[in-house]
């Protein structure tokens, strides 16, 4: 069988060597076995293994090939949802419970980081930037309550003088600036932390789908095309790539298509230009922009989004046009790659953790908050596994629906309810 490679990326061509790791042939026992090799799966057997089980981790593809080594690196506080909708579904209490793991989150990168001595381009600082006058309004809104309701105090309020001398745009209205939030390479901190967990013992099978799965009383069989695994707890960590292995959890996610461009290397000095301080940036927009610096002096820019589930548009040349609304001076400039990937969003936004059986756990739904919320996940549903489960229950609380209309017309309803957010930005 030709074994898999990551998609052609910046990520890719930048990446740090990494082995290739065995499919699994024959059957093999544990008292874990994690089925994905994300961020997310990666973090659950580090953090199984660090409490001293068994671990064996099996990836259909290479360790993150998909989300957690595609996407726009940015690590940040909070969740995609965020905290009004949150505490209408499980209550003040347990929404604050929420944000404080989500902050969290954010140190167990850094910690995970330098521990393993993950070379992955940690930059920290974040701009949320308005594009239209409601957005300023809704930005001093959710300062007030960062700062008064949750005591978040790394976040300030940027008006839009000084945020023209970080950002050679003149396209934006003003900013939230957070020091706490950050932006990496995420294959490279993905691979590191595949790493970290071999340190500790764990097995990492790649090429190897993990095809279905049966709980039997105190034991979990996962069927795989070469071999089985016998373990005594599973935890799921596939997000959209698990399909039909567990059709109970396809539902509550919809697959949403993103994009991101790398340009040639600018140079530090026109770099520098760009984003004066270096710091990740996305807009409010539904359908919204992010963009980056990378270490080698790019601009990373993504955000065009299909939710159509079609391939005819020209998503690279979309991505630059929205690139060059943003920064005009680029026109110039050389686009050295382009690469797309699917994001696992759920109906409400927030994450989706929870169990299947007693012994059988998962994670997903994290909406475009991944790069730090998953890390964190993962160390949730380790402890969930060892007997601590208060903090995994708190999330296994919110509750979430299935997307509309069955296989047929899910994608068609969300298509009609994304334009309607399209035109909302654009108003």
């Amino acid at each position: 069988m030709q074994r898999p490679e990551h998609i052609g990326s910046y990520y890719a061509t930048s990446a740090h060597r990494a082995p290739a790791r065995p499919s699994l042939e024959g059957a093999v026992e544990c008292d874990v076995c994690v089925v994905g090799a994300g961020i997310a799966g990666c973090s659950s057997a580090l953090h199984l293994a660090q409490a001293g089980l068994s671990v064996v981790l099996l990836e259909q593809h290479r360790v993150a090939w998909g989300a957690s080594g595609r996407s726009g690196g940015q690590a940040l506080f909070g969740i995609a949802s965020g905290q009004g909708k949150l505490e209408r579904l499980i209550g003040a209490a347990d929404a604050r419970a929420v944000w404080d793991v989500s902050v969290e989150a954010l140190d167990l990168v850094r910690d995970l980081i330098r521990r393993y001595t993950i070379d992955c381009d940690w930059a920290p600082g974040y701009l949320y930037t308005a594009v239209r006058e409601r957005h300023v309004r809704e930005l001093h809104a959710e300062l007030a309550e960062l700062r008064e309701r949750l005591g978040y105090g790394s976040v300030r309020y940027v008006p839009r003088e000084e945020l023209r001398s970080l950002l050679a745009t003149e396209r934006y209205l003003g900013a939230l600036y957070d020091s706490n939030s950050a932006h990496l390479h995420p294959l490279n901190y993905t691979l590191g932390l595949a790493r970290a967990a071999e340190q500790h013992g764990v097995r990492i099978f790649e090429a190897t789908r993990a095809t279905a799965f049966s709980p039997a009383g105190s034991r979990v069989r996962v069927q795989t095309p070469g071999g089985e695994v016998r373990a005594r707890f599973l935890v799921l960590c596939g997000n959209v790539y698990l399909g039909d292995t567990a059709p109970a959890l396809a539902a509550k996610i919809m697959a949403v298509a993103t994009y991101i461009v790398a340009t040639e290397p600018l140079g530090r000095e026109r770099a520098q230009q760009l984003i004066s301080n270096n710091a990740a940036v996305s807009d409010m927009n539904w359908v919204l922009d992010y963009f980056r610096r990378s270490a080698d002096h790019r601009l990373l820019f993504g955000g065009r989004v299909n939710y159509s589930g079609l391939k005819s548009f020209d998503a690279p040349g979309a991505t630059r046009a929205r690139m060059l609304r943003v920064f005009p001076q680029l026109q110039d400039v050389r686009i050295d790659y382009a690469w797309g990937g699917h994001v696992d969003i759920t109906l409400n936004r927030a994450p989706h953790f929870g169990r299947l059986a007693p012994n059988v756990y998962f994670l997903q739904g994290f909406s475009g908050h991944g790069i730090a919320l998953t890390g964190i996940a993962g160390k949730l549903v380790a402890q969930a596994v060892s007997g601590t489960a208060a903090r995994f229950d708190v999330f296994a609380r919110i509750p979430h629906g299935s997307f509309p209309g069955g296989a047929a017309l899910r994608r068609p309803a969300l298509v009609l309810a994304m334009l309607w957010y399209r035109l909302r930005d654009l108003l």
